[in-house]
């Protein structure tokens, strides 16, 4: 995916999970921040961040926060990018083969689920994670509790107990990844559910992302340690 127009910048500090207040050509401005994570590894003072303009000239704030830079690389932290990146790999071929449908958010149960294709006769559900914290060449997801993320993992083991494909892929918006693994430390629960999800038939996946001050890519597996 492709951004246009990007614009650097300098981190001051974050206001609130939506905006944060970054210093452009010697002058501060609120940006809107596309990501309601901690981020605090990243949102360090004076830290180099890219900028996408606002579509709209009426949104009050002009500038969205998509990349920070953290140890000289570029990290992607729009949330809203994972689910475009997914897309892409799955109509390019990189996932499944004999593809004949592809849906985005398809509900299931109580959930909605990024992701829906159908391809070899098979119905898959797959449900999305940007990932953007790294420790010690280990990317960690979540960097933050999530109740909802543990409903989407026992949503998809019933989906695989019902006899459709279900999977979880964590997106990596960086590069320089040597594993994934679940956050235990932050959220234990977490963690045992995907450990469960695992064994029931939900296939774990993880991919990092060649990122550039202005496009983001899928690019390759990364392994997945669970315990």
């Amino acid at each position: 995916m492709k951004y246009e127009a990007m614009t650097e910048g300098r981190f001051v500090r974050r206001r609130n999970r939506f905006i944060a207040e970054v210093m452009i050509n010697g002058m501060t401005e609120a940006v809107h921040v596309r990501n309601t994570g901690r981020l605090r590894e990243l949102f360090i003072t004076d830290a180099r961040v890219l900028l996408e303009p606002a579509s709209n000239p009426e949104r009050k704030t002009r500038y969205s926060l998509v990349c920070v830079e953290k140890n000289g690389q570029w990290v992607n932290v729009d949330s809203t990018a994972p689910n475009q990146i997914v897309e892409e790999m799955v109509r390019a071929g990189r996932l499944f083969s004999d593809i004949t449908y592809v849906k985005r958010e398809k509900t299931f149960g109580k959930s909605r689920f990024d992701l829906y294709v159908e391809h070899g006769g098979q119905k898959h559900y797959i449900e999305v994670k940007g990932v953007t914290l790294e420790v010690d060449g280990a990317a960690r997801f979540p960097d933050a509790p999530t109740e909802r993320g543990i409903k989407h993992i026992h949503e998809l083991m019933e989906a695989r107990r019902q006899g459709y494909l279900a999977s979880i892929i964590f997106i990596i918006q960086m590069k320089g990844i040597k594993v994934f693994e679940p956050n235990r430390a932050t959220h234990p629960a977490f963690a045992e559910a995907l450990l469960e999800a695992a064994g029931a038939g939900v296939e774990i996946l993880a991919f990092d992302c060649m990122v550039t001050e202005n496009s983001l890519e899928g690019d390759l597996p990364v392994p997945v340690r669970l315990e």
